[in-house]
This record gives structure tokens, sequence and C-alpha cells, in this order.
């Protein structure tokens, strides 16, 4: 076995509970996005673009979609012997198997994966993101900075800014002050999720955070904040690009119009950086793709997925259809999440003009075909609503 400078380790066994019912088949890195891609794949893409040849897979939560996906490694290129895509679920105990209990732990548990490619720096990422981002950039500024740890970090919405890691650093970029998730931030620099370390320092920390019973074994909320506590160098590298965290409903089906302005702010499978997927048919099409199809429907800022059937008379706006949706006739559905497979029967109504709600259903749930009044006490089963704002 090779000795490898970098090896990522993608963190992909998140249950996802504010995307509601979208995860209840599926672990959130495995929900769909952009029509037939899902959001993990924007992850290994980017391990792929830059250069990253291995990298481990950590999964926990409802993985069967997720691994099967994976599985197909001869789309991804990565089917070689020496490194590759590996995945990693929770060990197998005398007792059963040995949930990973946080971020930190997951990676614990897979140290002697890491190990056997002798690394000099670990990158680890998140399966639950949309960006384009080239690794390469990032280490060489770890390198650089002679950092024991980078963070990846970007400024957020002050309002969003409680959801996130907050930093504070100073003029050469080194970390001051890291608080997960604070109740009232004193800063909107948010770590990205995307941290590179050398590795000799981190198995040191994970080591200690193991054996210290009040630990959560989280990367934000107790490896990092020990290490600064400690005295190691950390480094906050600055993303200029776009970003989401796409692990709530209101930022899914914001990430989606992103991919419709006329401008648009977010470009997928970039010439330069293409977007992998082992998925047999890719995209699907948007209103405007919808035209150029002769689609006998109008479709105003939506991303439809492959395999959707629209019936005749029917009006999509600002809507995110996952395949294999089926849509009857004279069908008005307004901001909404239908999931894969759904059945959407003739005359039905899903959401309102004006309506400040996302509304959201199952996958495979059938709508019945008759007027339905979207409130919080009228819903049939599957349907789902979040607050959320309009732009």
């Amino acid at each position: 076995m090779s000795t490898k400078p970098c090896v990522a380790m993608l963190l992909a066994g998140g249950e996802g509970t504010r995307l509601g019912v979208l995860t209840q088949n599926v672990a959130k890195p495995a929900v769909r996005f952009g029509g037939d891609y899902r959001i993990i794949d924007f992850s290994l893409s980017n391990c792929m673009n830059s250069g990253l040849d291995t990298i481990g897979v950590l999964t926990q939560y409802k993985p069967s979609t997720l691994n099967s996906h994976i599985g197909e490694l001869t789309q991804w290129n990565l089917n070689r012997t020496d490194g590759g895509i590996s995945i990693l679920p929770p060990a197998e105990g005398p007792e059963g198997t040995s949930w990973y209990t946080g971020t930190a732990n997951a990676v614990y548990q897979n140290a002697s994966f890491v190990d056997q490619f002798n690394p000099e720096y670990v990158l680890i990422v998140s399966g639950d993101h949309v960006y384009n981002m080239d690794y390469r950039k990032m280490l060489e500024f770890h390198k650089q900075t002679n950092a024991d740890a980078t963070i990846s970090v970007m400024p957020v919405k002050w309002e969003e800014a409680s959801r996130f890691g907050i930093i504070s650093a100073d003029e050469h970029h080194r970390v001051t002050r890291f608080t997960e998730k604070p109740a009232k931030p004193d800063s909107n620099l948010a770590s990205m999720g995307i941290y590179i370390f050398k590795w000799s320092v981190l198995k040191a920390f994970l080591n200690e955070d193991e054996q210290n019973a009040q630990s959560s074994h989280d990367f934000g909320k107790d490896v990092i904040p020990s290490m600064l506590e400690q005295g190691a160098r950390l480094a906050a590298y600055p993303f200029k690009g776009y970003w989401r965290d796409v692990g709530t409903i209101e930022s899914l089906w914001e990430a989606h119009m992103d991919l419709l302005e006329d401008k648009p702010l977010f470009q997928m499978n970039r010439k330069d950086w293409p977007l992998y997927t082992p998925s047999s048919s890719q995209g699907g099409l948007n209103s405007r793709a919808a035209a150029e199809r002769k689609v006998s429907a109008e479709i105003v800022r939506s991303v439809v997925s492959a395999g959707v059937e629209i019936g005749t008379g029917s009006v999509v706006k600002e809507c995110i259809i996952m395949p294999n949706v089926k849509i009857g006739r004279n069908v008005t559905i307004h901001k909404a999440i239908i999931a894969e497979g759904a059945v959407i029967e003739d005359g039905a109504i899903v959401g309102l003009p004006g309506y400040n709600e996302i509304t959201v259903i199952a996958e495979r749930q059938v709508v019945p075909g008759k007027l339905i009044k979207i409130s919080k006490t009228l819903l049939p089963q599957g349907f789902q609503i979040r607050a959320g704002r309009t732009g």
C-alpha cells in the first residue's frame, strides 16, 4: 500500500431530521438535488476534481441507498485497488454494531483505515453541502500557515449564524475563538465543516477525546475547542464562492431556486469542474428547458427531474420535483418539494400563490385529486409544512 499525502474522510451518516419526510427512508447525503444528482455528489466530486483519490465515506443512518449510489465505482473512476472510495460503516462489536457517537468518534473508529496510507494530512468534509471547492488550494494554505488544523470559513447571514460554528480570527488568519452554534453570535464568520488536520496531531486529540466521558465526541463541540484551549495552531481559510448547508427544508428549496436565477448564483457540472454521479441519466429540466421539450404544462422557476410525468393543463411554480413523480392533469403546485415517486392526482392543488410556506410531499405519497386547503390542521397524511422565507 503506497503512502498518500492526504486522505479524505467524508462524513455521511447524518439522520437529517430537519429535512423531515425527505429523510424518512434515506440518509441526508442521499437526498436528491438538482435533478438526478444526490447531495453527496458535490463533496465526492470536489475530492475527485481536487486530485484526492483515497476517500473514506463514513455511513450510519439508513445507508442502503447511499451505499448503492456510491457502490457503482466504475462511474466514479475510483475503483482502484490502491486507495479509491471505501464505505466505512460503524464497526461490529461483540454485542453488535457500535454506532458512531459523533463526528470525531466516527473518524476515531476508522483511524486504522487512515493509518494504512500513512498520510501527513487528513481532510474532513461533510456529505450534505452544495458547493464547488478545490481542496488543493485549502491544503496549500494549510501548509503555508503551518497550522495543526485549518477550518474553511465564510460569512453567513447574521440571522442564520446560530446554526453554525462561529469563528473569530486575527489578521494572520489565526483562529482566536470558536463557538459551536452560539445562541447570540458575536461574529458571522462560520465554519463550513471542512477541516484539514495534520494527521499525527488529530490522532492524538481524537485519542484524548475518546477518553473523556463528558465529551459528545464531535469536532465542532469538542475537538476544535479542545485544540484551541490547548494552544494548537488553528487557521481560518477564507473560502470565496457559493456554499450552502442544505440541511433544512428552507435551505434545500432556496439552493434549488439559486440555480434558476437569470444569472445563476451557482452552476452545477461545469466543464472545468464536473459533477459526477452514477445515475444513468443526469439533470432533469428547469422551466426554460421545459418549453424546449414541449411539455404540455406550465412550468415556472422549478427544477424537474428525469422520469417525471406532468399532465396537460397543470401548473408547477417554484417547485422541486424529484425523479419519477407522476403529476396528473389540471394540477396546480406552488412552492413545494415533491419527493421521489409521489403521485399527484388529477385536479389536486398543492400550495397556494402568496402562501409563505413550503409544502413537502413524502416519497411515494398519493395526493388525492381534490382541492386541499393548505393549513396546519387540514393536511392529509404525508404533507409537511416548514416555515421559511421566500428570499
